[in-house]
């Protein structure tokens, strides 16, 4: 810990508040962006296209691939390393895809704000639209994951008490997300691939003199890895969630829908023009392929260096500690810290954006007594999405005060939830004019609802494999459900918003 160290502690925190400060500034600058429900949630065209592509690959990472993914490589070995090339390659093949008609849709439905609003426009469905709004909040769960990765980095690195640590981390994002909206959130993201990718690339430097062989430092790796244990170096491990050919490639479709997540479909909504897609890809790509391949490996190196560690989310940040001198340590910190920010201020603008643009606008006109113009709609919704935020982070706060075993699971727990639901209606709505609300409210019902009882009664104990054959199910519910009630209409209107 580096309480041992009264300079280097003193160091992390002048970092740390600096950074704070920082992101918090960027938060008031933003504020003039935010003063629409449109503005709020995507600033578009307020930020450079490459900033944005970057700010998609932090928000992809997270506390996930920078702690937890690094702590089940601890754990289980090599067989981790087919999650994080997945990460690159797959994701990454997927983003192309579904890049550019996700955003012409976006586009020809009227400058939608949020995926909701995109899916409740393709199917023509107020319904769906704020379905998916309550789906998403399943993401709660994917901010504790971040919550608990912050707080683990503040009572391993500077001796802080766990639950300070999540109340530090909770108040910082609030705060700068609340005033800067999207904008912030995009522009600090920016800020934090570089720290990120930085930090990423001094870990994998660092094998030179912590794992050592010169030229064949993974060589050497390898050997140290099985000299404690054959069943770490094998391409499919004997336990955990990388355990057959089948999961590893249940895996693979976890981290190819992946791109669909709100949170970061949202990121395309904020591109102005489609000439800007190809830099934002371009930049979404590159980043991603520094910090989702390199950060894992320091999980397998402090496997050889401290195979005796408490928790192996402790991985990263204990071998940070050791390996680096104490100035270049605190700003690695910072890194890992920078992070974890970068897909907690996303998934709370999600969540709330979703709150205010999307379950309340939707249900207020309905619920009022005396008609709303779309100026005062517009302006409730507002006040709705940001006073949502304190709430979303209380809550947030109240399920990080448990920590989980895994902070990796939990994290894929949240978002194969969402995924499960989401990717029929989103997949089906770019390739099949059939598809009608009927069959896209009934494929994200099954899809959610077959996962949380595959995963909770422990039906399909993988939590990979039971995503695919959630994901599979709702795709056939779909189907059978828009046939069955499909109608000359409604599949004309399909087809128009096709085009």
């Amino acid at each position: 810990m580096l309480t041992d160290s009264s300079v280097l502690l003193w160091t992390v925190i002048l970092l740390l508040i600096a950074y704070f400060g920082l992101v918090t500034w960027i938060g008031r600058k933003g504020k003039k962006h935010s003063q629409s429900m449109a503005g709020f949630a995507t600033a578009r065209g307020k930020v450079n296209p490459w900033i944005v592509g970057a700010s998609f690959a932090t928000s992809y990472a997270s506390a996930n691939l920078f702690i937890g993914v690094p702590g089940l490589a601890y754990q289980y070995g090599t067989a981790v390393l087919w999650y994080t090339l997945g990460c690159f390659g797959v994701s990454w093949v997927a983003l192309l895809l579904f890049t550019k008609t996700f955003w012409r849709y976006g586009k020809k439905f009227g400058r939608v704000s949020t995926l909701p609003e995109w899916l409740g426009k393709r199917y023509n469905s107020k319904a769906l639209q704020a379905l998916v709004s309550i789906l998403i909040l399943f993401n709660v769960y994917y901010i504790v994951g971040q919550n608990v990765g912050l707080a683990t980095i503040f009572e391993t690195v500077i001796g802080i008490p766990y639950t300070w640590g999540i109340v530090i981390g909770v108040t910082i994002t609030i705060l700068y997300i609340g005033l800067g909206g999207a904008y912030a959130q995009i522009v600090t993201d920016g800020i934090q691939g570089i720290f990120m990718a930085i930090t990423s690339v001094f870990v994998a430097l660092s094998f030179l003199w912590t794992i050592g062989g010169g030229w064949n430092v993974f060589g050497e790796l390898t050997s140290k890895l099985s000299a404690i244990d054959t069943n770490l170096t094998t391409a499919v491990a004997s336990g955990g969630p990388y355990n057959s050919v089948l999961a590893i490639m249940a895996v693979q479709f976890l981290l190819f829908s992946f791109v669909l997540m709100p949170h970061l479909l949202n990121k395309v909504l904020s591109i102005e023009t489609e000439e800007e897609l190809a830099p934002f890809t371009l930049s979404a790509g590159i980043v991603l392929c520094i910090i989702s391949t390199l950060m894992v490996l320091g999980g397998l190196a402090a496997r050889v260096l401290y195979p005796s560690l408490a928790s192996a989310d402790a991985a990263i940040p204990m071998y940070i500690i050791e390996a680096f001198p104490a100035v270049i340590a605190a700003l690695m910190i910072v890194g890992i810290v920078s992070a974890i920010l970068s897909s907690t201020d996303s998934l709370y603008l999600g969540i709330t954006t979703s709150i205010g643009n999307d379950l309340y606008r939707v249900v207020a006109p309905i619920l009022s007594k005396k008609q709303l113009s779309e100026t005062q709609l517009d302006g409730r919704a507002l006040k709705v999405a940001k006073g949502s935020l304190i709430a979303v982070g209380l809550l947030s706060l109240y399920f990080s005060l448990e920590r989980p075993e895994s902070l990796s699971i939990l994290i894929q727990f949240s978002f194969s939830a969402i995924i499960s639901g989401i990717i029929a209606p989103i997949t089906l709505g770019y390739f099949w004019n059939r598809g009608n609300n009927y069959g896209a409210i009934a494929a994200l019902i099954t899809g959610a609802s077959l996962y949380v009882l595959f995963t909770s009664q422990n039906m399909i104990a993988n939590i990979y494999l039971a995503m695919f054959f959630s994901s599979v199910a709702s795709f056939l519910v779909m189907f059978i459900v828009s046939t069955l009630t499909a109608k000359q209409e409604s599949s004309a209107y399909a087809l128009k918003k096709s085009i």
